[in-house]
């Protein structure tokens, strides 16, 4: 590996270490996405491995915190105005993308408020989880 490639990497890798304090869920959703991107990079670029490993690393992680970003929004958002939350995209790979926040009530025990998310893929539902959305003191 070349000074200039491990340079990069060092200054990724101090960045990510230095800011999970200030956006938990956007560094382990951008972890995630770099992890997901550096090894289809790898994988797919036969010729220069690392190269693709870098850059699809770089794009997974921008890819990941994006969309732990939008989860947290729009959870807050749909348990705070307890409504259901729609974001939509027309720019995801091969098609449109889409998340559903929906409030489903409180925990009579936390008295934090159930919101279910839903992450779809063209008409494909990827993801589908209920989770606990505490306001912050």
């Amino acid at each position: 590996m070349t000074n200039g490639y491990t340079g990069v990497i060092l200054l990724v890798a101090l960045s990510l270490v230095s800011t999970p304090a200030c956006a938990p869920y956007q560094v382990q959703g951008g972890g995630v996405g770099a992890y997901a991107g550096g090894l289809a990079g790898a994988l797919l670029d036969h010729r220069n491995p690392w190269r693709g490993g870098v850059i699809g690393a770089a794009l997974g992680a921008l890819a990941g915190a994006t969309i732990a970003e939008v989860s947290v929004q729009g959870a807050r958002e749909a348990a705070r105005y307890n409504r259901p939350v729609v974001y939509r995209t027309d720019n995801a790979p091969g098609g449109y993308g889409g998340y559903i926040a929906e409030p489903m009530g409180t925990d009579s025990r936390t008295r934090c408020k159930k919101v279910r998310e839903r992450i779809y893929e063209n008409d494909r539902l990827v993801s589908d989880r209920v989770k606990d959305v505490c306001e912050e003191r």
